[in-house]
């Protein structure tokens, strides 16, 4: 007998299916790279290339549903009081280990009316977290979110270029190179 297809459940499935695409796209390039193919994509997520470009038409879109979610879960933590600079940027580099592919997709395209967005929310976090460190004075008054925000850029771009087994442990070396470029003097 042929497999049975699965049953197509209309518009309700429309989240999940966002959702399932999302978390396999990070899976296929944080494996294969930039150029697997989006087919691999849909498959991983279980379900057809329809589904696939009816929520991202482009490459673009999925890098950037990527990168959506990853500010989102750094703005959570941001929420919360007890967050700091240091694991905030430990957390970016979680993140960057497993979206490595997307980081130059996105780069490339920094002027990209998708991706403006991107920089504003990340902006939007940094500043309130600097305003957190440096009442609690463990972030000098030098410090501004400019510096954070390069900071973050040239981390991402290290690990972007950095072979996969060695990319924590050049994360970790840079976040203590920003520690003490951000210490109180």
């Amino acid at each position: 007998m042929p497999p049975t297809a699965k049953a197509n459940r209309g518009p309700s499935a429309g989240p999940e299916n966002r959702r399932a695409l999302i978390a396999a796209a990070r899976e296929v390039f944080a494996t294969d790279g930039l150029s697997a193919p989006l087919s691999a994509v849909a498959r991983r997520a279980g379900v057809g290339q329809g589904t696939l470009y009816r929520h991202f038409p482009e490459r673009m879109d999925l890098a950037v549903a990527v990168f959506d979610e990853n500010l989102t879960e750094l703005e959570a933590f941001v929420d919360n009081p007890d967050s700091t600079l240091d694991a905030l940027l430990n957390l970016v580099i979680e993140q960057a280990v497993v979206s490595t592919a997307f980081i130059d997709l996105i780069w490339a395209n920094s002027h990209d009316a998708r991706v403006l967005h991107l920089g504003d929310r990340l902006r939007s976090m940094v500043e309130r977290e600097l305003t957190r460190e440096k009442a609690a004075g463990r972030i000098g008054a030098h410090v501004d979110p400019e510096d954070v925000l390069l900071a973050v850029s040239m981390l991402a771009g290290v690990l972007a270029r950095t072979d996969a087994d060695d990319r924590p442990a050049a994360g970790r070396r840079a976040v203590t190179l920003f520690t003490l470029a951000f210490s109180p003097r």
